[in-house]
């Protein structure tokens, strides 16, 4: 399917792995120019690799694959993406998810952290991009939250806490003026995928119930209606559309 955004420069954060990297592979499927941002040096330069071929294999106009090793939730590691110079027409911003657990083990640090790295930093750079876009008229910017913005899950109380402040925050924003100038703003709020974090609270989950891993994400696949999780090419085809 021809997006007609083949050209387009997109920064994606997170994109080493997972759901950014399933995002990054279908924009650079379309003939997308793509900057990946993520912490870890070695496993980024992979994915840079394993994009390149992915957009060869798709036969798309060349689009340049650039990493940026940096944590985006630091303001030098998005001076460190923005001092590329580039024009993002596209944003993804997908910051990892603070850890599950107990809200009464939490000390005030991490909910700062959590709010930092899943509210502030996304707000951060719809800041930083919104209006470029809008000048040029044309811009997307899709935020990776939860489902549990909708339906809170006990144990990832930093999580539903965060990232529904960027939901109240993101809804004012995308219906100012810069909807009537080309620029759209959503959230994405993935469920069930099978992913490192995934992995994790699921994990945290079964600590906390005394089962079994593999009996808990049995369990977890179960409560899917397609009895089976999603996985991160299936979740990355929806940024591109919005």
């Amino acid at each position: 399917m021809d997006l007609g955004i083949a050209g387009k420069t997109a920064l994606v954060c997170g994109a080493s792995k997972g759901l950014g990297y399933g995002c990054a592979e279908a924009l650079v499927r379309e003939g997308v120019n793509v900057v990946i941002v993520a912490r870890g040096a070695e496993a980024l330069e992979a994915a840079a690799k394993q994009l390149a071929d992915a957009a060869t294999a798709a036969g798309t106009p060349a689009p340049f694959v650039k990493a940026v090793a940096a944590d985006i939730t630091t303001e030098a590691g998005r001076a460190a993406v923005f001092a590329l110079g580039h024009a993002f027409d596209i944003v993804v911003t997908n910051a990892g998810g603070p850890p599950p657990g107990d809200f009464r083990n939490w000390e005030r640090e991490d909910w700062i952290k959590a709010v930092d790295a899943n509210m502030l930093t996304p707000i951060e750079l719809i800041k930083a991009t919104v209006d470029g876009m809008a000048e040029r008229g044309f811009g997307r910017i899709v935020n990776i939250t939860s489902s549990s913005v909708k339906s809170p899950i006990e144990v990832l109380g930093l999580s539903n806490g965060a990232r529904s402040g960027l939901t109240g925050f993101v809804a004012g924003v995308a219906r100012s003026g810069v909807a009537a100038k080309g620029v759209t703003i959503n959230n994405l709020l993935p469920g069930s995928f099978e992913t490192d974090r995934l992995k994790g609270t699921m994990s945290g989950a079964a600590q906390k119930s005394g089962l079994d891993f593999d009996t808990v994400w049995e369990n977890r696949k179960k409560s899917v209606p397609a009895r089976r999780f999603g996985t991160p090419a299936e979740f990355g085809a929806y940024p591109g559309t919005y």
